[in-house]
Order: C-alpha cells, then structure tokens, then sequence
C-alpha cells in the first residue's frame, strides 16, 4: 500500500469554500490561506447559530500507545467520514501538530492511508502559524519579564523564583536547564534559565482553554511569571502586557478548518501535549463545531488515563458539555506488545501474550464505564495479521464489561470501513448518560492527586516529595485549592515508570513538584521523570523528510 504521503498527495481535494458552504458556513466567515485551509470567524457564527441546538459530541481515546501503533486520530478522521456518508452531517476537532514530534519519532496528526486530513503537508508542518503565535507571545512574556528585572525590579522580583521559561516548538534536549543573561551588564542577569517546548507551555493552555477573545486576555493576565520578595505571585498582568500577548494571538484564536479525503470538514486548533498538558484541541473550535453539524468526533491525546480523564475532568468541566459516547482505540499488536511480545514478533497469533495484555484494555473500559460512567466502544483497528481466535478472545473480555467491540479498517477503506462503527456509535448517543468527574472540585489538592492515581491509574499509593507539599500547602494558602489538577506522567503506562507495561497493581505515582498553571485554570502536577522539553531519538525522522526540485515534500510518512 502507498505511503500516508503518497495518498494524501494524491488526492483531489476540494476548495475548502466550496466544503464550508456545504455546511451552511457564510462566506464572509471564511477567511481563506490559499485554496485549500482557511481560518473561521468563531465571534460571527456563534452569534449566527447561537439558537441551534448543540450536535451530539464523540471523544475517541486509546490505550496507553506503543511503537506498535494504535490509530486514534485515524480512527476519528474515519468515524466522521463513516458518519457522513450514513447521511449525518459530522464533523471532527483535532488538535495541531507540533513539530518535535513530526521531526522526532512520535509522527505528525493528521490521519493515515484512506482517513487523513489534507493538506497534510501544511498541518504537519507550519500550517496557519498557530504555533508561531503561541510561541512569540510565550517569548514576549519572557523578554518583558527580564527587562523588567534589568530596568529596576520595581515589583521586588525574586529572581531565585522565576517560574516562566521560554520555549520553542522542536524537541532540543540542549535547551532544557540553560544559564542565560551571560556578558557585560547591559545583557541582562546571569541566572539560571531554560525552554519548554511550545505545546507544554501555559500559553498554549490558556490558548485553548480560553472562550473567547477577552476571557483569553484575562487568562493572560492571570499567569504567574515569578513570586517576589515576600513569596507572593507576580502576574503578567502586573508586568501590563496582557493586551500585547492577545495581539499576538487574535488571529491564531480563530479555528482552522480543513477537509479530510472524503470531504468532511475537519477543525484543526490548538494543540497542547498530554503527557504535560491537557491534551485536548481548543475549546472554540470543540463549541464552534457543535454548532456547525449534527455530530462531532473529537479525540483526547495518547490514552484514556491521560487525555480522556483530562478532557472529561478539566475540559468538559469548563465547557459545561459531555461526550454522548466515548470510542476507546486499541489494536491486537498493541495489546500484545502490553504482554510482552517484542515489536519484530507482533504479526504472530500469541494468545498467551494478549491474555497478558488485554487488562491493559480492560482497565481503560472501566474507567470510562464505572468512573466516569459514559456508554463506550470498542473500536480494534484490524490489521491482516489479527487471528480469529484473537479477536474472539478481545470480543469475549470486553463484553464481560457490556461493552462491545468493532472492527475498523478506516485506514484501508476510509469511511467505508468504519461504518460498523458509526452504527455502533450512533446506537450509544442515543442512550441516556452522565458523566460523573474522578474527584470534586472541593477535594483538597492531595485528595484531587489520589483519587486519579488510585481511581484512574490503579495505583496502591501516591508519594510526595518535600519540594510537591510545600508548593501544594502554598497553593492551598494562596487560594488555588479548587482548581482541577492535570496530571503531568509519562503516556506509556498508567504508572510513572514507562517501563511496566499492561495494567500493574501495588505501585506507587511520585509527585516530585506541582506548578500554577492559573491562566489555564488548573494545576500541573509532575510525577516520575516526565520533562516539558523533550529529547530527539538516535535517528530522527528529520533525516527522512526531503523536498524535490519541484517542493515536493518526500519522506513526512
């Protein structure tokens, strides 16, 4: 089968007005970047269907992913396209992807074989310029910050708690403890310093946490850059450059549309990481799209104990929505490689090996059935390898749960074969659901930490270094006890040690520092090892990606 790049480079798209006009989206709201993306004007059409009733929400999550691949954003990419062509008008959220990632080992986001989003060359690479936005505006928080400190400190900075760093969208491990301000006085103060990348800052959070244009500037103004001499918070409001940050950011805020290769028209906004972050695409276009179809298929990043927990319980929480129905992502190689079978050895049957892995699954189902207590499927992106004794024995595990599971070949067939699904999701929203949060907002910040460790990861305990309780006791003193918490852990188990794989009972989460995240609405908290500046592998996939005499790109995937 041609590559993902192959196929996306061979598809006939469609002028994306012609797409937007198809689903009732005035002219003078699309404000086109070339033929093929464009950006819309959220403020005019939530004020044009404001009286419409809100399209019913899917959220697909995943198992905790392996190199062996899992399909998540293919899988919703698929979804909506299968939906689509049953005659609903869907649409699909999907966050942006970050450039250290595609030029890294982890991959772009836009989709594989017959269930992409197109242009996929321009959302995996620069795209509208989002990400620039977000980093500058990071950047420019950074610069005033130092400059303020370097013409006086009027506001007694303490420059041994500064907690705003700069960033950067690539994976430069360099950059991540730095000693900066070095040269002769005029250059500044030397201290100790470093980069986040740009999808794990505050920024990005606050840009996609944010409702609308105003609450973005006051979420800026919220921000804490440093403490000062008596320990209390210095904002970005107190440095007066809220109203430059949301300059930069105006045009950004307004959600991309693009099309997927069946024409469904896909939002593509925002794009925090979820092993840091919240994981989720913005909440304007998450609301802007309900108000423009019938029907929208989101996804959450990496799996269901990260970006789903994180979507329902810090998301939903401030959208006032809930999910109509969840589709959990697995694959069979995936589970086996849960249950030990090295990568080179997946294509094999091993049904000892899935048995090992399957509570790896299991455990996912449950938390979205009986913590948060939403109606799920199962969707097991089926490669030819996959047995059917293998199949039989997943199908059997997970209707002990009452859940059912389908078979997707979205990536083989595009939306013709991921109706089986659509059906299986159209019968879930149409059922009565709640959605009950893992903790209360009125639980204490220790509580709020334990009850996802123990209720969403399995853990038997949670410890606290020194540094994580006196951050939580100031926090608490400084009045930010009831906001939401988003977990900072490693996606590859539901532990803190990516190492131990599948579903591991009696072990312990280590929360080593928990940080105001105040714009944003909720708190970080760091357990195990986990870094907001990653590192590149051995072999990047930079050294693949080339681009012809013609700009034509090759190698991208």
């Amino acid at each position: 089968m041609k590559s993902d790049i192959e196929i996306a480079q061979e598809a006939e798209m469609k002028p994306i007005s012609e797409l937007t006009k198809k689903y009732g989206i005035p002219d003078e709201c699309v404000e086109n970047y070339g033929k093929y993306k464009a950006k819309l004007d959220f403020i005019s059409l939530n004020e044009q269907f404001k009286d419409r009733p809100e399209a019913k929400m899917i959220l697909v999550t995943a198992i905790n992913p392996t190199p062996a691949g899992e399909g998540k954003t293919t899988t919703t990419i698929g979804l909506t396209d299968a939906l689509n062509r049953m005659g609903k008008k869907a649409m699909a959220a999907l966050r942006e992807p970050s450039l250290g990632p595609v030029f890294g080992i982890k991959g772009g986001a836009a989709g594989g074989g017959y269930a992409q989003v197109v242009p996929m060359e321009d959302i995996n690479l620069h795209f509208t310029g989002d990400f620039h936005a977000v980093g500058a505006a990071n950047n420019l928080v950074a610069a005033i910050l130092d400059n303020h400190i370097h013409q006086g400190n009027e506001l007694g900075i303490d420059v041994r708690r500064i907690i705003w760093r700069r960033c950067v969208d690539m994976n430069d491990r360099q950059l991540r403890s730095i000693v900066d301000g070095l040269g002769n006085r005029v250059d500044g103060l030397t201290r100790q310093d470093g980069f986040d990348i740009t999808v794990a800052t505050e920024m990005m959070a606050v840009f996609c946490m944010a409702s609308d244009l105003m609450d973005l500037k006051q979420r800026v103004a919220r921000m804490i850059v440093a403490y000062d001499d008596d320990g209390d918070p210095v904002t970005v409001g107190d440095l007066h450059v809220e109203g430059a940050v949301t300059a930069l950011l105006k045009d950004a805020l307004k959600p991309n549309v693009v099309q997927s290769l069946e024409g469904t028209l896909a939002l593509v906004h925002g794009g925090p990481f979820a092993n840091i972050a919240h994981g989720c695409n913005s909440l304007i276009a998450t609301k802007l799209g309900r108000k423009l179809s019938d029907y929208l298929v989101t996804e959450a990043g990496f799996g269901a104990d990260l970006g789903a927990e994180k979507f329902l319980d810090i998301k939903c929480r401030a959208g006032n929505m809930k999910p109509d129905a969840v589709v959990i992502v697995a694959t069979i190689r995936a589970l086996k490689y849960n249950g030990g079978v090295s990568k080179d050895q997946l294509n094999e049957e091993n049904i000892k090996a899935l048995e090992a892995g399957l509570p790896n699954l299991l455990k996912h189902i449950r938390n979205i059935t009986e913590v948060f207590h939403l109606p799920a499927v199962v969707a097991i992106n089926r490669f030819p390898t996959d047995t059917e004794e293998e199949i039989r024995l997943v199908r059997e595990k997970c209707r002990e749960l009452g859940v059912n599971i389908v078979l997707s070949e979205v990536w083989a067939k595009g939306g013709e074969g991921g109706i089986e699904l659509a059906e299986e999701v159209l019968r879930l929203t149409e059922q009565p659901s709640k959605l009950t949060y893992a903790y209360d907002l009125s639980d204490d910040i220790t509580e709020k930490i334990q009850k996802i460790a123990t209720k969403i990861y399995g853990a038997a305990e949670v410890t606290f270094s020194t540094k994580a309780k006196r951050e939580i006791a100031r926090l608490e003193e400084a009045g930010y006890g009831n906001l939401p918490v988003c977990m900072a852990k490693n996606q590859y188990s539901l532990t803190d040690d990516p190492k131990k794989l599948g579903c591991p009972t009696g072990f312990e989460i280590k929360v080593r520092n928990v940080t105001p995240s105040i714009g944003a609405g909720f708190l970080v908290v760091l357990t195990g090892t986990i870094m907001k500046m990653p590192g590149l592998p051995k072999v990047p996939s930079a050294e693949q990606i080339d681009v012809d005499e013609k700009g034509q790109i090759h190698g991208l995937f």
